[in-house]
């Protein structure tokens, strides 16, 4: 019965066939989700038209003005951070080789390199001895001691997270490659364009600069997630149809039916759950931090850690690929993926996975390499502004690393969900089901 469902919901996604929609229970609720998705998807262009004029106005201005002022130094200012967005895509494309090549090295370096790259950033960041660099160098310290003592932690997990990418990277077609590749191109000119309007702003030095600084860095976190998010759809579904049903999809027609069809459902999901996450993370921490010590305290964290997990039904990173397979709506598409994990008995196993720490990791690790390049650099060339460049260079290198690892994230992805509709699909080996069993022997 499982397998004719997923045969006929197959039948329905023909490569060369627009992604059908499916049905809602009312047409007003397919009404009002086609309004929102589509509202989002023209929010998202409209953004980018407006970013990019106001990007050049303030190229623009911002040259004008120096002429008149002399206080910025474009040839001590733009090197050091333009090398950053490209030193980000050189890193993007070493991480993107090193994990199609050894999963097992990929995975260690993630884990392992990581905490030691952002100490160094952070040791760096307190060198530069300025007020704003000191405590974001504090924070960084911290953080490379958390990431280290959370990678002791999750040790033992190591060999099931390099099973899993193991068989679910395997056999995917070369354009693959192809098109993430020419998403880290288009990412490193997006973010050298928005360093070159932060340029503008410092130049001309206005009392707009902190909001306008803001909205450029803002526009960069969005844009990178959709950029994500877009590959993480087009590959989830075209891997999810290689597992479920044995069928192959060209990859351009899958990434053209996400561009016409699902960048609403994307925009939505990459504004929800970057938020969730947060929610949910912080929750965690409560939880630990309260313990069962005091009682007034645990309530409260036990309330918000229900809040969290009931939110993190409607958005969550497994509903990208109903998204790409069904296009369904973002919340609709999450909802369903955490109902059919429930149904598979799987919500234990996908809550302890390591692929989303994986990729926010080497995301971490690129950032590092980003931000020590180019604050070493401007630290010796002009120190003043060496606490500005090293964060845009962390966070450009952040982003463009998320957006090199979308493409183990979606094989992933797409395997857990694929094998939750159809536990017994022969094109499944026994990774899962012995992972469970070890579970289960735990908890006894």
């Amino acid at each position: 019965m499982q397998r004719n469902y997923i045969q006929t919901r197959e039948d329905k996604l023909p490569s060369t066939n627009p992604i059908k929609i499916q049905e809602s229970t009312t047409s007003i609720e397919t009404t009002a989700g086609q309004i929102i998705r589509r509202v989002f998807g023209i929010l998202f262009y409209v953004h980018l038209i407006l970013i990019t004029i106001l990007v050049i106005f303030l190229i623009i201005h911002g040259l004008l003005s120096n002429v008149h002022k002399h206080h910025f130094h474009p040839r001590k200012w733009f090197p050091p951070l333009l090398t950053s967005a490209a030193s980000a895509g050189i890193v993007a494309f070493i991480w993107q080789w090193l994990t199609g090549y050894t999963h097992s090295t990929a995975l260690k370096a993630a884990f392992w390199l990581s905490p030691l790259l952002t100490f160094a950033a952070g040791i760096l960041l307190i060198l530069i001895g300025s007020a704003g660099a000191l405590a974001v160098g504090v924070i960084a310290v911290v953080s490379a001691l958390i990431l280290s003592l959370y990678a002791c932690w999750v040790n033992p997990r190591f060999e099931y997270a390099q099973q899993i990418l193991s068989v679910a990277m395997a056999f995917y077609p070369a354009k693959t490659v192809v098109l993430v590749i020419l998403s880290i191109l288009i990412s490193t000119l997006y973010s050298c364009f928005l360093m070159s309007g932060i340029g503008g702003v410092t130049a001309s030095r206005t009392s707009l600069d902190t909001f306008l600084i803001s909205v450029i860095l803002l526009s960069l976190a969005g844009t990178m997630h959709v950029i994500k998010n877009t590959l993480i759809v087009t590959i989830s579904r075209v891997k999810f149809l290689q597992f479920a049903c044995g069928a192959d999809m060209d990859i351009c027609a899958a990434f053209h039916d996400t561009i016409k069809y699902c960048m609403g459902s994307i925009c939505i999901g990459s504004t929800l759950v970057p938020i969730l996450g947060v929610i949910r993370g912080s929750a965690r921490a409560l939880k630990l931090i309260a313990g069962d010590r005091d009682k007034f305290l645990f309530s409260c964290a036990d309330c918000y850690a229900g809040l969290a997990s009931t939110l993190i039904t409607y958005g969550n990173r497994w509903g990208f690929v109903y998204v790409g397979v069904y296009n369904k709506g973002f919340v609709q598409a999450s909802t369903d993926a955490w109902r059919m994990f429930g149904m598979a008995g799987l919500e234990t196993l996908i809550d302890s996975d390591l692929t989303g720490s994986f990729c926010f990791l080497f995301g971490v690790a690129g950032g590092a390499i980003c931000s020590l390049i180019s604050g070493t650099w401007a630290l010796a060339i002009h120190e003043n502004q060496a606490t500005e460049v090293s964060i845009y260079a962390f966070l450009v290198g952040y982003f463009m690393c998320r957006v090199a690892m979308a493409w183990p994230q979606a094989c992933v992805s797409a395997y857990y969900i694929a094998y939750a509709e159809n536990p017994q699909n022969p094109q499944f080996d026994s990774t899962i089901p012995d992972r469970i069993q070890e579970l289960q022997r735990y908890r006894v």
